[in-house]
């Protein structure tokens, strides 16, 4: 069997190394247009701020040695150019010369990835991306000539990493986003405390804002302002490379990218694909979706060398979990989020919470903020997204393996999970978050969320301490403390209450206890600290 991949990297390395280990026999070519065919795509922008010193760090593979350990052909600055189906043969393109050759396959995985958006605007060339080493070289090109100004396009999780490391690298840096906040993934008022810290690291973060032009030595907004750019980076998102597929005549989804089966079979059974071209299966929908990320692309092009050696596979659909750091944070996600679940018509209920990294009597324990998004009619886990200094990370993969093994929210609250003080709590996070949506299944909680204050008549009622209150306060809220409630409870404002406290579990209690003395109550979820990130996301 004669196996050619196009394009290496994590997809199509995975595939190609994967592959020899199985059949020791089959002859494998890879061809790959760049100069490099593996390297550490996800290292870039810290090699940009220098956390990643060496250059050389980056590259895990070279031909030379994929040969001497996998005995694979690999071929740098060899483009194929077009897909002869009926022939099974592809035309390779030498980069450095032009000379063009033609391959025959008996298997073709394509691996092309994803190439950065650019939009046509005056200027536009002088602007950068960030794909590949090479693309890093320019960029580190220009840091070392001197550049001190940066402007990046695009507030998502690779425009926050470099805005990070042009930062650390002292640069005077501005993220501009076009939408109301950056990285998308995440709900307002999670993303909020993401903005603040780029902020407080020096990093300017204009939002709602659209790149007009790029100029000699600035970049024009949409609006008229002029922000000073020695360096122009976009960071506005990928689309999938299709153009061999298209020209072939493969069958692409409904997303743009190239349609395949649960064994990443094209239309075409004797060509696989895999990486951010293929469309994935969401998780929730089961609709076609792109996920341009490493650990699927790897876990991809895998199982496509188990396909080929006739092994049974199956891709598990995606939740899209994904994590970023953000200097002094951290922020996670996986599934769907409550913008997305709220435009779809999805049924959803949110609980928010912020509990400590670990527990709090040990040194060092930070808050945490967690969002829990789950289905009320049959508590399944919708979605999940944590941020936070310590441990965000780590409560985001719980929750997206308890996803992938159909756990509902409620089960959260009895997994067993590593305790000691030093890393977590005796009722950890996650099973917090089971705790309160056991809670909200059974009828023993009702909550409110920090978006639907407005459209509450409720009176509301801030349980935290006088001192607390003083600090800060959501607009016409009676400060009566929760241990004072019960010999103050002839002061509550007549008809339904909403309580709230800093975090939400004082808001819990004094919600029980209203109960107890006949009230009826809802709890502001999350409480005051959910209730101002959300303020401070829609400023």
């Amino acid at each position: 069997m004669k196996v050619i991949v196009i394009g290496g990297v994590a997809g199509g390395m995975s595939a190609a190394t994967r592959l020899r280990r199985l059949d020791e026999r089959a002859e494998i070519v890879v061809l790959e247009r760049g100069a490099h065919v593996s390297y550490a795509n996800c290292g870039l922008p810290y090699y940009l701020g220098g956390t990643i010193a060496e250059r050389d760090d980056l590259l895990l593979q070279t031909p030379a040695s994929l040969e001497a350990r996998f005995r694979i052909d690999v071929r740098v600055r060899h483009e194929v150019v077009a897909i002869d189906r009926a022939a099974k043969t592809v035309r390779v393109r030498e980069v450095k010369g032009g000379r063009e050759y033609e391959e025959t396959y008996d298997k073709l995985v394509l691996s092309p990835g994803a190439r950065p958006f650019v939009p046509e605007l005056p200027g536009i060339e002088r602007a950068r991306t960030l794909r590949d080493v090479s693309d890093a070289d320019r960029i580190a090109a220009e840091l070392d000539a001197g550049a001190r100004t940066a402007v990046v396009v695009g507030g998502g999780f690779i425009g926050v990493e470099v805005a990070e490391n042009l930062r650390e690298r002292g640069l005077d840096v501005t993220l501009v986003e076009l939408a109301g906040q950056v990285l998308a993934p995440l709900d307002p008022e999670m993303a909020a405390p993401v903005a603040e810290q780029l902020q407080a690291h020096g990093v300017r973060v204009v939002l709602g804002a659209q790149l007009a032009k790029v100029l000699p030595d600035a970049v024009e907004l949409a609006d008229g302002r002029t922000v000073p750019a020695d360096l122009v980076l976009l960071a506005i998102g990928v689309r999938p490379e299709t153009t061999l597929a298209r020209a072939a005549g493969l069958e692409l989804g409904p997303r743009g990218g190239i349609a395949v089966d649960d064994a990443q079979r094209t239309s075409d059974p004797d060509i696989h694909a895999v990486g951010d071209a293929a469309e994935k299966r969401d998780a929730l929908s089961g609709e076609p979706v792109l996920v341009p990320l490493a650990n699927l692309a790897n876990r991809h092009g895998r199982l496509v060398a188990d396909a080929l050696t006739g092994r049974k596979v199956g891709a598990r659909p995606a939740t899209s979990t994904a994590v970023v750091k953000v200097f002094e944070l951290t922020a996670a996600a996986t599934g769907w989020t409550e913008k997305r679940l709220r435009a779809a018509g999805h049924p959803y209920q949110a609980v928010h919470l912020h509990p400590g990294s670990h527990a709090g009597y040990y040194p060092g324990a930070s808050p945490i903020a967690l969002k829990l998004l789950l289905d009320p009619r049959d508590q399944r886990i919708l979605g999940a997204q944590a941020v936070g200094r310590d441990g965000a990370d780590k409560r985001i993969d719980v929750i997206a393996t308890a996803m992938a093994g159909g756990l509902t929210a409620p089960d959260l609250a009895d997994l067993e999970l590593a305790y000691a003080p030093p890393y977590g709590s005796a009722k950890d996070p996650v099973n917090m978050a089971g705790l309160i949506a056991e809670n909200l299944a059974t009828g023993t909680a009702r909550t409110v969320q920090w978006h639907e204050l407005d459209t509450h008549e409720a009176a509301l009622v801030d349980v935290r301490t006088a001192a607390e209150h003083a600090r800060g306060a959501i607009p016409g809220a009676v400060n009566i403390p929760l241990d004072e409630l019960r010999e103050r409870a002839a002061e509550l404002p007549e008809g339904e209450l909403i309580v709230h406290c800093q975090v939400g579990l004082r808001g819990h209690n004094a919600q029980r206890l209203l109960a107890g003395l006949g009230r009826r109550s809802a709890n502001l979820d999350g409480g005051y600290a959910t209730w101002a990130a959300g303020q401070a996301a829609t400023a």
